[in-house]
Order: structure tokens, then sequence, then C-alpha cells
């Protein structure tokens, strides 16, 4: 049991059958009246964030959110398929179940599954990856001084901006989290 007194951020609990993480808190001891504890929580399937105050007394079962690192290996129109990497199992899973970042993974590529009592709520791609330009307009000489930016189509089919510099051919840094150039690989 997780009891709202002892809440930290990052603590998953389970609420009215919602999985909920503590993002942000604060405990409050006004001058008159009892103490009580503000919070900023998110619902961990929906991403949904919402204020709520509890008392330090409340009390809520604990969370366990599972994350397994599984390897993606192809998609099928609708189903995207991953193997466990100890039981070799494979898993297929809707596309809503992706994020937006997902864009950026190739087949053969490691991500975390998460999951909450053995349903599967996200898929997070790795932090970093390395993918080769497969599309672009050529820089020209000179263009360099400005700091502009223009668009690369990645071998995953993502596009996103890129410095002049950049060609075809080129295998660049990606942010999975922002969908950012990093750097040259």
């Amino acid at each position: 049991m997780v009891v709202a007194g002892d809440f930290k951020n990052g603590v998953t609990f389970d609420m009215d059958g919602d999985v909920l993480q503590v993002v942000e808190f604060q405990h409050v001891k006004p001058g008159k009246g009892a103490a009580f504890v503000r919070t900023k929580i998110k619902n961990v399937i929906t991403g949904a964030v919402i204020e709520r105050t509890f008392s330090p007394t409340d009390k809520f079962p604990e969370a366990f959110i599972e994350r397994k690192e599984m390897q993606y290996l192809y998609n099928d129109g609708e189903l995207y398929y991953f193997m466990d990497n100890e039981t070799y199992d494979q898993l297929p899973l809707n596309g809503d179940k992706l994020g937006d970042n997902f864009r950026f993974v190739k087949e053969n590529m490691a991500c975390k599954v998460i999951s909450y009592k053995g349903n599967v709520f996200a898929v997070e791609p790795p932090t970093f990856v390395e993918l080769e330009v497969t599309e672009t307009e050529p820089g020209f000489k000179g263009d360099t001084a400005t700091g502009a930016s223009k668009s690369a189509t990645l071998e995953t089919g993502a596009e996103v901006k890129v410095p002049l510099f950049i060609e075809i051919g080129d295998v660049l840094k990606i942010d999975t989290r922002t969908g950012e150039y990093m750097e040259r690989v």
C-alpha cells in the first residue's frame, strides 16, 4: 500500500481502477486545519495530468508497471510484432499502442514494452537511434553561416529538420523523445 503522506515523484498507484503516477507533490501544513498533500498526477495509460489534494492518511494499492525489453521484428498491416529476448515468444500489438516517437524505430531494434497487469499500454523506443538519410535537398556552398535547416527523410520514413550540410547517405543520431537531430555519426 502507498500512503499519500509518503508520496514521492515517480510513485505509481491504483486509484479507482486507474494507474496514476505522481509528477509533483507538496506537503502542506496550514496554520489552521488539517495537513494535506497537494499533487499533480498523471494517468499513465491515457497520459492525462490532473491536480488533486489528498489527506496524508489516504491509502492506495501500489501499481507495478512492468518494462520489458523486447525486439521489434516487423509490422503486418495494423499489427506490429515484438519478440521477447528471453523466451523468443512473439507479441503482436496494435498501432494505437505505439507513440508518435515510434516512427524512428526500424526492424530489429530493442524497445521497452510497458504493461500493467499483463495489458500493454505503451512502447518506449530507445532514447537515441542512428538512422540513415534517404532523401534531402542538396546544400549549397555558403549557406552554412545562417544556421538554417532543411527537411530530411530517414530510412524509417520519418522527417526531421537537419542542418544544410547533411547529405543523402549520412547516418544521423536522433533523439526519439523530441524528434530532433543530434549529430552526424
